[in-house]
């Protein structure tokens, strides 16, 4: 589904990716894991189109995607959702998600945005509970779980996720991690990537590691849970 081929990226003369390789097959759940500042939201953006290739391909679903605008890219079927949520705090959590639908109105009929919008609500009861309180007003988990809904009524194909994790108590992390597998059972490719490398190696079926800019590693999860030196890194040298 996405082909990823050798991109340099980064910002005016810094370049953060190097030469960096990876694809995501139709239907899977791939992570990738890294430190801080290892160039993950990066890569993410550059899909998205936000930041621009200074070389190599993005390929898809067969298509380069590496000139198209933002816009273009979302209307075939990727959609982000960012680091730190980005949420709309002054307005409903209803409008929020009703904003990511903003490129389906002139499309679809409202019977199939609302029929989006319910699927959302029953995947997150909770936002249906708060639907009219401004996304100010809800907590840190909530907050992610509006993000992840407002990328979803835009019927995404391929979903990118940054970072759902950040900041939240485990039980959250968890609730929402179930939220993206039951997604994954449903058809949606996810490209996730995280710090929280036991949360994403445990729900993807393949990962990368990224250091410094550069695919220092790929393998199935299965492996690079099991590796020596990924649980050296990532989990403390007493992980077993």
């Amino acid at each position: 589904m996405l082909k990823i081929e050798k991109i340099n990226s980064g910002y005016g003369n810094i370049n953060v990716l190097k030469e960096v390789s990876i694809d995501v097959r139709e239907k899977e759940i791939v992570a990738i894991i890294g430190s801080n500042g290892a160039g993950k939201t990066t890569l993410l953006k550059t899909i998205s189109g936000i930041i621009r290739c200074t070389s190599g391909n993005i390929f898809f679903q067969g298509e380069n995607i590496i000139r198209m605008p933002e816009k273009r890219i979302v209307e075939l079927g990727i959609c982000q959702v960012p680091e730190g949520r980005h949420i709309f705090p002054t307005l409903s959590v209803k409008d929020n998600l009703m904003l990511g639908a903003y490129l389906r109105y002139r499309k679809e009929n409202k019977k199939k945005i609302n029929e989006t919008l319910e699927f959302v609500y029953d995947l997150f009861p909770r936002l249906k509970e708060r639907n009219r309180q401004n996304g100010s007003t809800l907590s840190g988990g909530e907050q992610q779980m509006l993000a992840l809904g407002r990328a979803l009524m835009s019927k995404p194909k391929l979903l990118l996720l940054d970072e759902p994790s950040m900041g939240l108590a485990p039980k959250i992390v968890q609730r929402i991690y179930e939220a993206l597998d039951n997604l994954n059972k449903q058809g949606i490719t996810i490209l996730l990537v995280e710090q929280n490398a036991e949360a994403a190696l445990s729900i993807a079926g393949r990962g990368y590691i990224l250091q410094t800019g550069q695919i220092a590693l790929e393998d199935s999860c299965k492996n690079l849970l099991e590796s020596k030196s990924v649980k050296k890194i990532y989990f403390g040298e007493d992980i077993i």
